[in-house]
């Protein structure tokens, strides 16, 4: 079963920055994208950013291409999301997902319900 654990959420100012982690298991890294997606209240899950286990190719949404860079560490199962020049606007609740491609455009294009691994998911809050 795949699994997260997320973490490194918090309040931070707008501009400031901040590193997420999600912890993965029960899945075979090479063989999965795993993203982040982050919902705000009141809104629609909206995807963040990707990475391919199969060959570290990477994809961000136009709100945060730029701004974020995501990473991984296969050794530690680990995926990282470095949120730099935060804004208001990307106060949320941020999750990991994994899905059994090697594609992260359809990973982050496609259907919602191939995404495996919905946890808890980790608050970040930027004041203005």
């Amino acid at each position: 079963e795949v699994q997260f654990v997320e973490s490194g959420g918090g309040l931070v100012q707008a501009g400031g920055s901040l590193r997420v982690s999600c912890a993965a298991s029960g899945f075979y890294f090479d063989e999965y994208v795993i993203a982040w997606f982050r919902q705000a209240p009141g809104k629609e899950r909206e995807g963040v950013s990707c990475i391919s286990g199969y060959d570290g190719s990477t994809y961000y949404g136009e709100s945060v291409k730029g701004r974020f860079t995501i990473s991984s560490d296969k050794a530690k199962s680990t995926v990282y999301l470095q949120m730099n020049s935060l804004k208001p606007e990307d106060t949320a609740a941020y999750y990991c997902v994994a899905r059994a491609t090697r594609s992260c455009a359809v990973t982050m294009m496609g259907p919602m319900s191939y995404l495996e691994g919905w946890g808890q998911g980790t608050l970040v809050t930027v004041s203005s």
